[in-house]
């Protein structure tokens, strides 16, 4: 695979705009860009760590060679994550059975819990637990899991927990061995650095009051759903991303400010402890976060010789469009770049 070669249309190397036409354009016209199929889905839910019933979607292919476990970023749903729909229509048609799920807090997971997020801390139990059911279901491993931005770094924290099994889930009925690794893309990886970037640079601070509208509307979401779970006065209070935090997830967690919480679910620190193959898709103009990670990115990852990093000059925050010559290059049958190394990289695992 030719590393750091990626680049996109003229009129998108530059991070922030290709982060806003991913939003605002692409999302628009995203299925007529990739020429797979949507696979027939069957409706799931599992139990995740702590009894949490977590919604998925499962879809197993005749003689499937493997599974893919994914979720998505900071906010939405499965109904609207189209970034994670191209995912399951790729790999399905490469012969893998794909689980996808909405994750804690989120979706018709947030209808059947109030449970919130942890961003990591329980996901990456979650994502073990989902696997073990869905060998039950006939999915097969090896299993790998996926994610992008904040969903990128749930999955970091599933392949910590994915290689300590033997700790704390021999009831599973499934082996350390069985869980390959993961793939990510643009993760988060030092929500303290980042947000505290996004709330001081001039664009980013609309790029977090969006989020933090969004995250209200969750909350509101989840109040309706189990009114007795969240304070309303609480909701009120969450006008920004930290606040959400404070108010919301971290009291409920045992942490005693967010700056505690922040630490302890840095993905940034989990990287020298990966022991199962992780492939990284980092983009250096992402405007979602701090540019002064890369270098610790790098360094963290040329010290674990099980991370495989591609760091790109372009590619804005999920984004990865490429260029007509750059699919030609790679052999791509779509502009898809970063789902086309993932896969591309998964199958040379095999």
């Amino acid at each position: 695979m030719p590393h750091n070669t990626y680049n996109p249309p003229w009129f998108l190397k530059n991070g922030l705009k290709m982060t806003l036409y991913i939003a605002f354009k692409a999302s628009r016209n995203w299925e007529a860009t990739t020429p797979h199929p949507e696979p027939v889905y069957q409706e799931k839910i599992f139990i995740g760590a702590g009894g949490v019933p977590i919604f998925g979607i499962v879809a197993i292919p005749e003689n499937p060679k493997g599974t893919i476990i994914g979720t998505y970023g900071i906010t939405g749903d499965l109904n609207n994550q189209w970034f994670l729909r191209i995912l399951g229509r790729k790999a399905f048609a490469r012969g893998y059975a794909v689980v996808l799920f909405d994750w804690r807090a989120h979706g018709k997971t947030a209808e059947l819990s109030p449970t919130l997020t942890s961003d990591g801390l329980y996901e990456g139990e979650d994502f073990v637990r989902i696997a073990a059911q869905a060998k039950v279901m006939g999915c097969p491993a090896p299993f790998w899991f996926m994610g992008f931005s904040l969903g990128g770094q749930l999955a970091l924290w599933a392949i910590k927990a994915g290689q300590t099994l033997s700790m704390w889930g021999e009831d599973l009925g499934l082996d350390e061995s069985d869980i390959a690794g993961g793939a990510v893309i643009c993760p988060s990886l030092d929500s303290k650095r980042s947000l505290y970037y996004l709330e001081n640079h001039p664009f980013g601070r609309h790029i977090e009051q969006a989020i933090a509208r969004k995250l209200k509307k969750l909350a509101w979401q989840i109040h309706s759903y189990h009114p007795e779970a969240i304070d309303t006065d609480a909701i009120k209070r969450a006008n920004t991303i930290w606040n959400f935090d404070k108010e919301l997830v971290i009291e409920r967690l045992g942490f005693s400010s967010v700056e505690e919480y922040y630490d302890a679910s840095n993905a940034l620190y989990l990287l020298p402890h990966l022991k199962k193959p992780t492939l990284i898709l980092y983009p250096a103009d992402d405007p979602m976060f701090d540019p002064a990670i890369v270098p610790d990115l790098q360094v963290a990852c040329d010290r674990n010789p099980e991370i495989d990093l591609i760091l790109t000059q372009h590619g804005g925050h999920v984004g990865y469009i490429s260029s007509k010559s750059c699919q030609r290059q790679y052999g791509d049958c779509d502009r898809w770049w970063a789902w086309n190394r993932v896969l591309d990289w998964c199958d040379s695992r095999e």
